[in-house]
């Protein structure tokens, strides 16, 4: 009794210093965390990318975008990911990200300014986040890219985190999806899905008659009009502010109205020119050529006084793709006649021919730009752009119908996040699945395998290793109280299945621990499918091999200590309706993290704290999972609910036989013999003694009451003597 006591003090105080120096430890993280701010960071990232002073609009469209020039130039666009797309993180909540495009739309930064990932917050440091971020420079917003290895060619791929790849997935989909959705917006690329489609041909066999007004209607020409006041807005903020400014009351005078159409597909071309200056038109055109007209009446000429032969046309280009078409004198061709009803007089009238090497795709959105510019100085002036967008009407054109290669494309590109992870991961989802149904087959026939403990001690064993390897180190499916306070909070707080199933393998657990629960109670989980919980047996196994001694708590104070992961719990769930960040902090009580998820590769607080546990499982076994952790508190409360009772017992169990209680090394039997499944495990090995007729005392005694009273056995060749009765007289 007296070397009880002394292990129970010495144990109560080495675990309080542990649990002491652990709260220190998250206090002093926690507060470093929480200093570390991204105010200011977005401008600093701009800086960084875009050498000298830049001019930064304020946020325009939907998508909050912000147009970033030096001397009345385009440089680039800013905009954040939380502005653009909404996709969870594993957290719950979406990761925000800064993404800087140029004007051809290829990534020139990508930023993480916010995040709330649980593998994040604590563990992997921040520089591996950023690391990550700096991949996706150089990539262009129609790209598709994978975190991992993909067979496509065409596809980029980037390595992930390590430790944290389904978050590198969420980032990877966050930032080319937004930024794919913004460069759409500002015509920097052809909306495709992500896929690289085969360019339209023009309908040369579709003609029919139509009017000014008609094609006009129809969309086959397009429309730009400038008052004199929207041209001197444009102008405010730059240095040519104030410069050749409308008088008072001529804000709305036209500054210019500007046509524009594509002349080859003959329903156009025809109407406009007629038949023999179109048939003229096309003879020119090389294969692959395109013929522009742009018509302009009003105050501003888009041809401009100062051109001169053999140089570019500076106030009209065209932009396909993020691609700048400019026009030479010998791209342009004057246009006189035209035959179009209803057409009114121009200023100027022009053709201008796209040439073949630009690969100009008549199927999708350009955009006709017209530079105005105002002299700031002897020499110096500044630059701004009006847009007049084009689509050529489908009634013009041939599509091509799509490969089966570009519809696998469209549909992979159209996938949710959360599919494609599934698809990325089937390897270990099938795995994972596999071997759960192994696990079923044993639970389910628990009877059969528990007549064979010699059998079922090695099949368990393995399946303990194959839970620290494959599920914990290798899949990264180690469970946390997290995902419990997540889905609580999911649960009243806009619930989306999405944001569970980002992580397949985490989610397959969990739909497999619910299921367990119902049928079985908690100790499926914290038996067969905790990382961290099968790290643990296994070492104490290995421990009693080589004889290491083993301690017990006494029972009073074993089932006494039961309650601190319950109260561990309570003070997460409290800390968590402040703040799920702060939980997310505080659930560092768990060692998962830093054992499984990271395998010790972190602060050495944290590798102490996860190695202090280990090393007192050496002596007595599994001691965080039965007083300490609060997911296994999570999972015993809807054990209450669990259908049946598969655990076998006998009247004798209790009173008077010890034997399993007294065996079972979680402690888990109470001394009157009925268990606890709150606080079991599920290692059978209580149904391996209960089946084991030379083990069991029940059996044992049963088995000398059958010898006892069996009639001893006659042998075959046993002469029988008869018995002669003598009487005497």
């Amino acid at each position: 009794m007296d070397n009880y006591k002394k292990f129970v003090s010495k144990f109560v105080l080495l675990f309080s210093r542990f649990a002491v120096l652990m709260c220190i430890l998250l206090c002093i993280s926690f507060v470093t965390l929480q200093a570390k701010d991204y105010g200011g960071m977005e401008q600093q990232r701009i800086s960084e990318v875009f050498a000298g002073n830049v001019d930064i609009s304020a946020p325009v469209d939907e998508f909050k975008v912000r147009v970033v020039k030096s001397e009345g130039k385009i440089k680039g666009y800013v905009f954040q990911s939380q502005d653009v797309v909404d996709i969870p993180a594993y957290s719950g909540k979406p990761i925000n990200m800064q993404v800087i495009l140029d004007t051809q739309g290829v990534i020139l930064d990508a930023y993480v300014l916010e995040h709330h990932e649980p593998i994040l917050l604590i563990g992997i440091p921040v520089a591996k986040l950023h690391a990550f971020d700096d991949k996706y420079k150089g990539i262009k917003a129609d790209r598709r890219v994978v975190v991992g290895r993909s067979s496509d060619p065409e596809t980029v791929t980037v390595d992930g985190i390590a430790g944290a790849t389904v978050t590198a997935m969420v980032v990877n989909e966050i930032i080319m999806r937004a930024a794919h959705k913004v460069a759409v917006s500002l015509q920097l690329i052809e909306d495709n899905s992500g896929v690289k489609q085969k360019p339209a041909a023009v309908r040369e066999d579709f003609f029919k008659p139509a009017t000014w007004e008609q094609l006009t209607g129809n969309g086959a020409i397009r429309r730009l009009s400038l008052t004199r006041g929207q041209v001197d807005a444009a102008f405010k903020g730059t240095e040519a502010e104030g410069v050749d400014n409308a008088p008072p009351g001529q804000e709305d005078d036209t500054f210019i109205e500007l046509y524009t159409a594509d002349l080859n597909p003959p329903a156009i071309g025809r109407n406009l020119l007629g038949d023999n200056q179109y048939r003229f038109l096309m003879q020119d055109l090389k294969p692959g050529e395109h013929a522009i007209v742009v018509l302009g009446r009003g105050l501003y000429s888009y041809k401009g006084s100062g051109y001169v032969r053999g140089g570019i046309f500076d106030r009209v280009q065209l932009r396909q793709f993020g691609n700048i078409i400019s026009f030479r004198d010998m791209d342009h061709q004057r246009l006189s006649d035209v035959f179009a009803t209803g057409m009114p007089e121009f200023n100027e009238m022009s053709i201008f021919i796209v040439r073949e090497p630009v690969r100009f795709d008549p199927g999708s959105p350009w955009t006709l730009e017209l530079l105005v510019r105002r002299q700031t100085g002897a020499v110096g002036g500044t630059f701004s752009s009006f847009e007049l967008p084009y689509q050529l009407p489908e009634q013009y054109l041939l599509r091509p119908p799509p490969t089966a290669q570009e519809l696998e494309a469209i549909e992979v590109a159209n996938r949710p996040t959360w599919v494609n992870i599934w698809y990325q991961k089937a390897f270990q989802i099938g795995v994972l699945c596999t071997a759960l149904a192994v696990l079923m087959i044993i639970l389910f026939l628990q009877d059969t395998f528990t007549k064979y403990p010699r059998f079922l001690h090695w099949l368990r064993r393995a399946y303990l290793m194959f839970t620290v390897v494959f599920i914990g180190w290798y899949a990264l499916g180690q469970i946390s109280v997290v995902n419990v306070l997540t889905f609580a909070h999911a649960l009243f707080d806009n619930f989306r299945w999405e944001l569970f199933l980002t992580d397949p393998i985490v989610f397959i657990l969990w739909t497999f621990t619910a299921a367990s629960i119902l049928l079985w109670g908690r100790g499926v989980f914290c038996g067969w499918l905790c990382p961290f919980g099968a790290l643990q047996e296994l070492i104490n196994e290995a421990s009693r091999k080589l004889k290491i001694p083993q301690y017990e708590l006494p029972f009073a104070l074993h089932e006494r200590l039961w309650a601190v992961k319950y109260i561990v719990l309570l003070v997460l769930f409290g800390i968590s309706l402040e703040s799920m960040t702060t939980a997310e902090q505080f659930a560092e009580v768990e060692p998962f993290k830093t054992a499984i998820t990271l395998k010790f590769d972190r602060q050495w607080w944290f590798v102490a704290y996860a190695g202090g546990l280990l090393i007192i499982n050496i002596f007595t076994r599994k001691i965080y999972c039965r007083y300490v952790c609060p997911l296994g508190a999570a999972l015993a409360i809807p054990s209450k609910l669990r259908l049946f009772d598969w655990l076998k017992r006998r009247k004798e169990c209790g009173s008077p036989c010890q034997l399993c209680a007294k065996e079972c090394e979680i402690q888990a039997i109470h001394p009157d013999g009925h268990i606890n499944v709150n606080e079991c495990h599920y290692c059978l090995d209580c149904q391996m003694t209960y089946h084991n007729e030379n083990k069991c005392p029940p059996l044992v005694l049963k088995n000398k009451r059958k010898t006892r009273d069996k009639p001893a056995p006659v042998p075959e060749h046993t002469e029988l003597i008869p018995v002669v009765q003598v009487f005497k007289p």
